[in-house]
């Protein structure tokens, strides 16, 4: 029997409202509640490592996945606060709660997704094809220049943590996309979100056209 690759370990949680981290993504954090400034001032002295995990806007539940994140900067501010910027790694799902005070520790397990079974480049072209067309439109909506970043992440993989932590307002659907365990369902998925909006948009932009001929 093979051993198992499921690597466990015990890891500060920070759960947010309706946020959601995804790896290799930045993400800036203000600290201010006490029990994070212990917290913060903690991981600060060990590996710099803290668990994000969404809390559900409707049920008010803590996922059960998150992502992993670094401190890569922070800055201390009067009274103990600082402003930190972390940097996505790796997702994991809590086994169990450690402690609940003066913060959250979960005994984790890291997970990653499965080896890909197709060959992702031609769902990889599309959506970002899709997410240029998005832009094209989005710009011709509001008269504004709007470029996708030089840097856009070339592996699949990663170009599908890009696209699901651009989606703005959806955390939930965010939250889906993170525990999906298929790079190729995750782009598949993105598709789809993308196509929606790309429709929605040139739908949009034949309105404005036509109202622009009449007058």
């Amino acid at each position: 029997m093979a051993s198992s690759k499921i690597a466990v370990c015990e890891l500060p949680l920070f759960p947010l409202p309706e946020v959601v981290l995804f790896p290799t993504r930045p993400l800036p954090l203000h600290i201010f509640e006490y029990r994070y400034r212990i917290m913060m001032n903690t991981v600060l002295e060990s590996d710099r490592r803290f668990g994000v995990l969404m809390i559900d806007p409707v049920k008010g539940k803590i996922a059960d996945v998150g992502c992993c994140a670094e401190i890569v900067h922070h800055q201390r501010l009067p009274d103990d606060r600082m402003h930190v910027v972390t940097l996505g790694q790796q997702r994991f799902r809590v086994l169990e709660y450690v402690r609940e005070k003066p913060y959250r520790v979960g005994l984790v397990e890291w997970i990653e997704d499965e080896p890909p079974t197709k060959d992702l480049e031609p769902i990889a072209t599309d959506v970002e094809q899709l997410l240029r067309d998005v832009v094209r439109l989005s710009a011709k909506l509001t008269d504004k220049s709007i470029e996708l970043p030089e840097d856009l992440p070339n592996l699949a993989v990663e170009l599908s943590y890009w696209v699901a932590h651009n989606l703005h307002g959806v955390p939930l659907e965010q939250q889906a996309l993170l525990e999906m365990r298929s790079t190729a369902t995750r782009l598949e998925r993105e598709a789809e979100i993308l196509t929606s909006t790309r429709n929605h948009l040139a739908a949009r932009t034949v309105l404005k056209d036509t109202f622009n001929q009449k007058l």
